[in-house]
């Protein structure tokens, strides 16, 4: 095994350390996570918002416990191959070990670290994409139609996770066709690979279809209400912050592709990079989107300053390129992660302010920094919601009715009375399990819309009561409201099937 290998094997073990260590125990899972957590107890080849790859990493999540352990594993996992790639891309440069330390430290360090916090479809996206920059290097340099086929198989992968992945075509298939390289589309086995992908992505194509494609009308609702509110120029600061310890790395893989000879055969990737980051500022994108296209201008980026610092006085640089990323991390740690607890923060909020954290999205400040706060204030939930209804169950089916996916999702990750909680919002609207007649309700309100719930609702049973709420005041949840409906008046089932109709009617 190369020595430079060990090194590798150090960046792994960092970087499983790292993501177990940034966030503390007191708090809970992102509300996002719960909903990819649950698509795995109702698998299927799509979903009202994503593709089915997540659903089946929650299912194996499942199968091995469920724990946090494995929740937090997977993305860890992805992060820590996405290093792996990138210093194969170098590999395969013909970078030295120097410039595989670099980006393996500008990778470490980086927003992987946030994105790899959480059990969401970006972390594998961004794996993905670098992969299949990888393959791409590695036809170019050989040639060989095996490498179009991998592509193809990477590229329908990276479909059945994230639709995201249709801005890297559309932005590399033009950025081929105005160089050299766009003797790859006279290459028949091009069309071959591309069939792959689709017998890949057809069983999702025919889910689409069958359930009147609500990618469009989720793509839609995103751009009206989401997307229209990006700002550009917001957009384009971010993506010097997301690397921001290397950002010196990929200004240079920038410069080597456009200006050096020895890149001349990867210029493609320059215009690519160019074209569809134009792409997402038109579509108004949020900067996220973009991150999976950095990790392989990392590594063209230190190829050129392993080269560049080889000799003379200009070695002297190379230990000051490797600090760079690690000391602009320190700050990072401390405030960008959530590594200390509410109580901490709140008492020592100075710097949280300072670099606006604590401001959410209706422009005022709180406590905690928004992040923070969607990752407070579920167990409580579950806990009490779980109380409630194993006295109910013993008078009869009971339904657990929430008003989002998050509080949904929560209740069944936490729950140790087996309860399966739905909702109106996301996939939760076809879920709703209709084999048995429902006796009793608890109805999880949003604070701002649970006022009028008891009034509301408790004519159609016998006995009503405003049972708990979320009490933790650091939760972004604090004071959604739990009632308690008991032995119902009326079909519930067939209210709730009314109700299911008109709700996928406006949408």
């Amino acid at each position: 095994m190369k020595k430079s290998y060990w090194v590798l094997f150090l960046f792994i073990i960092a970087k499983f350390i790292l993501q177990y260590v940034l966030v503390s125990p007191e708090y809970d899972l992102q509300r996002d996570e719960y909903l990819h957590l649950d698509q795995g107890n109702h698998l299927a080849w799509g979903y009202l918002s994503v593709p089915p790859v997540s659903s089946w990493f929650a299912w194996l999540i499942k199968i091995l416990g469920g724990s946090l352990f494995w929740v937090r594993f997977f993305p860890t996992l992805f992060g820590a191959l996405t290093i792996v790639v990138v210093w194969k891309i170098i590999e395969e440069l013909k970078g030295s070990v120097f410039a595989q330390i670099l980006a393996g430290l500008g990778i470490l360090l980086s927003v992987l670290l946030r994105l790899n916090m959480l059990f969401q479809p970006n972390s594998l996206e961004v794996l993905l994409w670098t992969l299949f920059f990888y393959i791409l290097i590695k036809y170019v340099n050989t040639e060989k139609v095996q490498w179009l086929y991998w592509g193809g198989l990477v590229f329908g992968i990276g479909v059945l996770n994230k639709y995201n992945i249709a801005f890297l075509a559309l932005g590399f298939i033009p950025a081929l066709l105005i160089t050299d390289q766009r003797k790859i589309f006279r290459n028949p086995h091009v069309y071959g690979a591309g069939i792959l992908t689709l017998i890949l992505i057809l069983p999702n194509l025919l889910w689409q279809y069958h359930n009147n494609f609500p990618v469009i009308h989720h793509m839609k609702a995103l751009s009206e209400n989401q997307l229209v509110n990006v700002n550009r120029f917001d957009f384009l600061r971010a993506q010097a912050l997301f690397f921001i310890g290397v950002t010196f790395v990929i200004i240079a893989g920038f410069y080597a592709l456009l200006f050096e000879q020895s890149f001349k055969k990867m210029r493609f990737f320059f215009w690519g990079y160019v074209i569809t980051i134009a792409l997402f500022m038109f579509f108004r994108a949020k900067d996220y989107y973009a991150i999976g296209l950095y990790p392989v201008y990392i590594a063209f980026g230190a190829v050129y300053l392993g080269m560049i610092l080889e000799k003379g006085w200009k070695k002297l640089l190379k230990p000051i390129c490797i600090l760079h990323p690690i000391l602009l991390f320190v700050p990072v740690y401390y405030l960008a992660f959530p590594n200390k607890s509410p109580e901490a923060i709140v008492k020592n909020p100075e710097w949280y302010k300072k670099f606006g954290l604590l401001r959410w999205e209706d422009g005022k400040d709180h406590s905690l920094p928004q992040d923070f706060a969607d990752m407070q204030g579920w167990r409580e939930l579950a806990q009490k919601t779980d109380h409630e209804y194993t006295k109910l169950s013993k008078t009869g089916n009971t339904l657990v009715l929430c008003d989002n996916y998050g509080q949904a999702g929560a209740i069944n990750y936490y729950s140790k009375a087996g309860i399966k909680a739905v909702s109106f919002n996301a996939d939760y609207i076809n879920w709703f399990d209709f084999s048995k007649k429902y006796d009793n309700l608890i109805r999880v309100k949003d604070y701002s819309e649970g006022m009028e719930e008891l009034k509301d609702t408790s004519p159609y049973f016998v006995h009503s009561k405003i049972l708990d709420s979320i009490t933790n005041p650091y939760a972004r949840e604090e004071g959604a409201r739990i009632f308690s409906f008991k032995n119902a008046k009326i079909n519930i089932n067939n209210r709730l099937k009314k109700e299911i109709e008109e709700v996928k009617k406006e949408d």
